[in-house]
């Protein structure tokens, strides 16, 4: 089942305004000019994430995901990981909960 919409209302806008638009649904990373505008019209704002912070910590998740199977397997091979091994690991997972925490609480800051 769909959304039904109703009303429609017609908006008459000077070229420059229907440029301003365009180019703030550019700055925004929104494509759907529709959506934008009722958003905008609604709300009267659209929040902005700077997502580079995430895609870190999920390349450093990954980083350690592949460390830890490297260990796994050096474990079954030998019966043994070094200890050494174990302590960058549980450092460098501080370091991506640090960085969660850190990108969480901006998170909790949005107004």
């Amino acid at each position: 089942m769909g959304i039904t919409y109703g009303e429609s209302i017609l908006i008459k806008m000077t070229p420059e305004d229907i440029n301003a638009i365009k180019a703030k649904m550019e700055q925004a990373g929104i494509k759907n000019r529709s959506a934008y505008i009722r958003k905008m019209a609604r709300d009267g704002y659209v929040i902005m994430l700077d997502l580079s912070d995430i895609k870190e910590v999920i390349r450093l998740l990954r980083i350690n995901s592949d460390f830890l199977a490297q260990y796994v397997q050096k474990a079954d091979e030998s019966g043994a990981v070094s200890l050494e091994d174990i302590k960058e690991l549980q450092s460098q997972q501080e370091e991506i909960w640090e960085a969660v925490r850190g990108i969480l609480e901006r998170l909790g800051n949005i107004a």
